[in-house]
C-alpha cells in the first residue's frame, strides 16, 4: 500500500497526471503509473473499485469521502524523511539477518579482505 497523504502541490500534479494517463495510449499509461508509484508513492489500486477507469474525478471522489487526505508540506516532508528512515533501517536489518543465515555474502567484509589482500601483495 502507498501513501494516503498528500501536500496540495502533490495532490494537484497526481491529477494532472491522472488526467494525461486517460488520454494516453497503453505504453505511456505504464509510464504514467509507474511514475505515481515511484515519485508519490500513489497506487491507484488503493482507491479505486476494480475493473473501472481512475481519473481525475475518482481523485478527487477519493479526497471528498476521506480516502485521501491533504496535509501541510511540512507535515509531508516530516512523513517522507520517516519513511525514508524506516526503509534503510529495514533494509539493514534485512542484510544483516541474510548474513547470518548464509544466504547473502557480507560484502563490506569481502571488500575490506580484498583490501588487505592486496596490500599483502604489494
Amino acid at each position: 500500500m502507498g501513501r494516503n497523504k498528500f501536500s496540495q502541490h502533490e495532490f494537484e500534479q497526481i491529477a494532472k497526471l491522472l488526467k494525461m494517463k486517460n488520454s494516453a495510449n497503453r505504453a505511456q499509461q505504464k509510464l504514467i503509473r509507474h511514475d505515481l508509484r515511484v515519485n508519490y508513492e500513489f497506487n491507484i489500486s488503493d482507491f479505486n473499485e476494480p475493473g473501472k477507469a481512475f481519473g481525475e474525478k475518482e481523485l478527487h471522489d477519493a479526497l471528498y469521502r476521506g480516502a485521501i487526505r491533504i496535509l501541510d508540506d511540512a507535515t509531508i516532508e516530516s512523513m517522507k524523511a520517516k519513511r525514508a528512515r524506516d526503509k534503510t533501517r529495514d533494509e539493514a536489518l534485512r542484510e544483516k539477518e541474510a548474513i547470518e543465515s548464509g544466504e547473502q555474502t557480507d560484502w563490506k567484509e569481502a571488500l575490506k579482505e580484498w583490501n588487505d589482500w592486496e596490500k599483502s601483495q604489494k
